[in-house]
């Protein structure tokens, strides 16, 4: 294991949130579609399931995707901007069938304030871990979409997203039957 098991969820999370608009389509069309991603996610607490929590989650996304490929310097600055507008205080908490894991921002607080401090705090151990080049975009030409490696021997490329990898290993087979 590379992180934490709540870091490594909370990372998943984050890639699964940017992906949601990955190769110019959007999954997050309506309210709807943000509490499908949500329950799939298992995020709690409160929601006003409105319009306006829709626009904060994909501004929130937007600036998670430009973190994702940021450098060291450039990440630490917005980590420690998006827990200082949340006013992140991290307490261990159990809750819901997890064991100890980090919160750092109430039940009641907004959502996005509490996915941008979920994201911000996995990004935390990423930096310290200097594990930042586990952050990828598919190596698909074609694609877009970001990847998490959290492989032991760094060796994932693809997304999780469509058949990105599958694609890539029967036209290496193709060019490699091609060549012989």
């Amino acid at each position: 294991m590379v992180f934490a098991p709540d870091t490594e969820i909370a990372l998943r999370s984050v890639a699964a949130l940017i992906n949601t608009a990955a190769n110019g389509e959007e999954k997050l069309t309506t309210v709807a579609d943000l509490d499908q991603f949500l329950a799939a996610e298992g995020f709690s607490g409160s929601r006003t399931h409105d319009a306006a929590e829709l626009a904060s989650v994909h501004r929130l996304r937007a600036e998670l995707a430009r973190l994702w490929l940021a450098d060291e310097h450039t990440a630490v600055e917005a980590v420690n901007r998006l827990l200082a507008e949340a006013r992140a205080l991290p307490q261990l908490k159990k809750h819901d069938g997890w064991d100890w894991h980090l919160h750092a921002t109430t039940p009641e607080a907004p959502l996005a304030d509490r996915m941008s401090t979920e994201a911000a705090m996995a990004l935390v151990d990423v930096i310290r871990s200097k594990e930042m080049d586990r952050m990828l975009v598919c190596a698909a030409d074609d694609c877009d979409a970001v990847v998490l490696d959290l492989s032991r021997n760094r060796s994932k490329r693809y997304c999780d997203t469509g058949n990105c990898a599958n694609r890539a290993h029967v036209a290496a087979y193709r060019a490699r039957k091609a060549a012989s």
